[in-house]
């Protein structure tokens, strides 16, 4: 029989709204045994049933909701049926020859991640309750999926606070772990092995796509370039010039190595700069650009960091609005959750005002749909992409 947990008067109301965590302080006390990372029952302080989560009291998050029936078993047939609805929604809203398969709490699996490089999948367990159940999504990916190899990346610090360790490696055969995918048209290759997250970034695929127009016959810059996504759909586009900068030098060769893939090394060049330090020495000496893009890595990941972060955004959104011709086009985004949507467009319109500019906002985007944003879970609503004409 399972545990049971109940939860204090007052707490739980989110959880009972579709929110798919409750913390350790919302937990009155439980009734029955229980090793972490087993399926428990979760009943608010009414005695009323809310749901079956999995349990580690190692985290604060100590619940995570599976489901909300009560005759639902967890088991092989729940993971088949979970990822064969992500896998229906995404052929619906996305091209799925490379995409996030599964998104976590958005897609009903809360603390996995699973994103598919053509037919090679990388698995991301962040949770001590999704490790007991990877043999299971290995087996579907293979039996339904048609999975080629599969490759763990789950070498990530949250998992500490899980009282896990990291860790990396092989779910199937050895492969090249060097994969070549197509996006937008643009060729990559992504280090699955190695890359950062697992690799590549997909949340930016439509947004990559996006600015197309704008870079046709244009001199680009690309700001925090990473593998050169944004700069590479700039060049496919017909850019006159494209220059990506990155702090990483291996990067930089990744990104150049990518150029040349697609047959652009004439046109979209990479070189290794911090871009802290070389946008205000390139703003002295008065260098312009047809198009600046800013996508940089979340300078906040915890909300008592929230206001630093806010103090780098605004510097680097300055600089780059100032490198913009009158007339030209500034990219700009945030990809931290806990740079709120308003912060995120209170700091843009300091530095506007800051560099003696005007902005026209031409669109306001976020995460590409294959990583939903769940109304009931607003952590999963990380990604904030705007484009503007500067004046």
């Amino acid at each position: 029989m399972a545990c049971k947990f109940y939860l204090y008067k007052g707490k739980g109301r989110k959880a009972e709204n579709g929110h798919p965590w409750i913390y350790s302080n919302e937990i009155e006390g439980f009734d029955g045994e229980y090793t972490n990372g087993d399926i428990v029952e979760v009943y608010n302080f009414k005695d009323s049933f809310i749901g079956k989560a999995y349990v580690n009291d190692a985290s604060k998050i100590a619940l995570r909701m599976m489901t909300r029936d009560k005759d639902e078993e967890i088991d092989e047939q729940f993971f088949r049926k979970r990822m064969h609805a992500a896998w229906e929604y995404r052929k619906k809203v996305i091209d799925t020859s490379s995409c996030r398969f599964i998104f976590g709490e958005a897609d009903f699996l809360p603390g996995l991640i699973i994103d598919k490089y053509e037919d090679y999948y990388v698995i991301q367990s962040l949770a001590l309750g999704i490790d007991k159940y990877k043999d299971i999504v290995v087996r579907i990916l293979n039996e339904d999926f048609g999975a080629k190899g599969i490759y763990e990346r789950s070498d990530v610090k949250v998992r500490e606070l899980e009282g896990m360790e990291q860790t990396k490696g092989f779910l199937s055969d050895p492969f090249d772990t060097n994969v070549q995918i197509i996006e937008n048209g643009v060729k990559y290759t992504v280090d699955i092995e190695n890359g950062q997250k697992t690799g590549f970034f997909l949340d930016q695929k439509d947004n990559r796509k996006s600015i197309h127009k704008l870079c046709k016959d244009a001199d680009v810059l690309d700001c925090f370039t990473h593998t050169g996504s944004f700069a590479l759909n700039a060049g496919v586009a017909g850019a006159k010039s494209v220059l990506g900068l990155d702090i990483s030098q291996l990067a930089v060769d990744e990104a150049t190595r990518n150029s040349a893939l697609n047959g652009l090394s004439d046109t979209v060049r990479f070189e290794c700069h911090n871009a802290f330090d070389v946008l205000p020495q390139w703003v002295r000496e008065g260098r312009k650009f047809d198009v600046v893009i800013l996508d940089p890595p979340a300078f906040t990941k915890s909300r008592s960091t929230v206001n630093s972060a806010a103090r780098g955004y605004k510097e680097v959104n300055l600089r780059g609005i100032k490198l913009v011709k009158p007339g030209g086009f500034f990219i700009t985004c945030s990809c931290s959750h806990f740079m709120n949507p308003e912060l995120f467009h209170d700091t843009i319109a300091d530095a506007a005002k800051d560099a003696h500019r005007m902005l026209r906002q031409i669109e306001f985007r976020t995460q590409a749909p294959d990583h939903p944003i769940l109304w009931n879970s607003d952590e999963s609503y990380y990604l904030k992409f705007y484009i503007f004409q500067v004046i």
